[in-house]
């Protein structure tokens, strides 16, 4: 059992450190959001992850698990304090370190006691090099303690609970080995592989696997493109490359493109490192221009179909990244909204966890309680998230209240010729179009 700080209570640090309290540490959450914190003792949660609120309410009962936005509090007897704060992206990319700096100097600041400080934010390469030396010149000579250990994140929103407990794998990088040896303790119940490297390893190997991750999803809409003019369905393609042991399945689903908080930023930071560092990430240029083009596409096949834009009411499924989540920051279905509105579109719209947020930040778009009243009266109907309740819709219902019978499934989910059968001019994404008589 350890003592554990986890400063920051968003995605990453309320995940982490709920889970930490799981598996039988003491741990204090530290946010600087009165507000967020009084909601958590109200056991109300800042985010939308399945099973969280239930773990968190068995956690504060257990005593296990405590809120607070009181730094001394919160440090006290802390053993280990990740640093979980937001790491945004500015206009080039390159990762906005002010949170991570604020904390590293609080830490400086505050404790007297021997301490590791893990970087659980995604952060540049050399981050932890700099937040050691931003602790170093805080104390202005007064000695620590501390060592300084990267341990990336690679929580997917939706399954987090599930990625934190059964991890493929836990990375640490350290310049003192005996610092992610006292680190990986935490992990060593889980029974997952440990891989303990220098700091800016461990950095590097965040970026380069969402990187990886985000290359694949842009290759096989590439391939989605090409199927389409050739008249080739890409789902079978997929399929019949992932049976290859060298390829697998993963992430080689064709639809609208990767959004939420890691792939666009990491990404563009991974990017933007390179070309200071004087090489040339062309590759990595391409999985992103891809990916915006996906967006584009679909707009233009609606354009196709119905001629100006115009005051023409197109109806969306689905507004968060993915599905089983409330985030909708990068979202591909904002992206293709404001495509469509920007061309004088009127939009009305449904998703089953996100549209409270868009509310708050999107006022030009109609928020609907159901499926059902978005595609009323529409003269188009766009699938952009995969929720499971959009699997099994009452289809002749939706096609009676259409004022077009347009689909363009953009997450490759209903069946083509079922659909078609019906009645509906339908498209997916990749799947041989021209049987819609192109």
């Amino acid at each position: 059992m350890s003592n554990i700080c986890v400063i920051g209570t968003g995605y990453v640090g309320l995940v982490t450190g709920t889970c930490f309290a799981d598996l039988g540490n003491n741990v204090r959450c530290l946010d600087i959001d009165p507000e967020r914190i009084e909601k958590l003792h109200q056991n109300i949660m800042p985010i939308y992850e399945p099973g969280l609120e239930e773990i968190v309410s068995r956690n504060v009962k257990a005593g296990r698990l405590t809120f607070t936005t009181n730094y001394q509090e919160a440090l006290a007897d802390a053993q280990i304090a990740f640093i979980a704060v937001g790491t945004p992206s500015g206009v080039d990319g390159e990762a906005d370190l002010q949170y991570v700096r604020s904390v590293a100097e609080s830490i400086a600041d505050i404790v007297d006691h021997p301490i590791v400080i893990v970087n659980k934010s995604t952060v540049p390469v050399g981050t932890g090099d700099w937040v050691a030396d931003v602790v170093l010149k805080r104390r202005a000579g007064k000695p620590l303690d501390f060592h300084v250990v990267s341990n990336p994140e690679f929580l997917r929103e939706g399954s987090a609970i599930n990625d934190f407990m059964m991890p493929d794998r836990v990375v640490l990088g350290s310049v003192h080995r005996t610092a992610a040896e006292q680190v990986a303790q935490l992990y060593a119940t889980l029974r997952c592989p440990i891989l303990i490297t220098d700091l800016r390893t461990a950095e590097m190997i965040k970026y380069a696997s969402n990187a990886f991750l985000a290359t694949k999803i842009s290759f096989i809409n590439e391939m989605s493109n090409i199927c389409e003019e050739l008249g080739a369905d890409v789902t079978q393609v997929a399929r019949g490359m992932g049976l290859d042991s060298r390829i697998g399945p993963q992430f080689l689903d064709a639809g609208l493109g990767w959004g939420g908080s890691c792939f666009p930023k990491d990404v563009k930071a991974l990017a933007h490192m390179a070309v200071l560092h004087g090489t040339h990430p062309q590759l990595l240029q391409a999985v992103m221009d891809i990916n915006r083009n996906q967006r584009r596409r679909a707009v233009l096949r609606l354009r196709k179909e119905l001629g100006s834009l115009n005051d023409r009411v197109i109806g969306v499924l689905g507004l968060s990244f993915k599905p089983n989540t409330d985030d909708i920051r990068e979202s591909p279905p904002l992206d293709v909204i404001h495509l469509l509105q920007n061309e004088g579109a009127k939009v009305q719209a449904y998703d089953p966890q996100a549209s409270e947020l868009v509310a708050k930040h999107e006022k030009n778009i109609k928020l609907c309680e159901n499926p059902y009243q978005v595609a009323e009266g529409a003269d188009a109907l766009v699938l952009a998230t995969m929720w499971n309740e959009f699997k099994q819709l009452d289809f002749a219902r939706i096609k009676a209240s259409m004022k077009q019978p347009i689909i363009i499934d953009g997450r490759n989910l209903w069946d083509p010729d079922t659909m078609r059968a019906m009645g509906f001019i339908y498209y997916g994404v990749g799947r041989g179009v021209h049987t819609n008589g192109d």
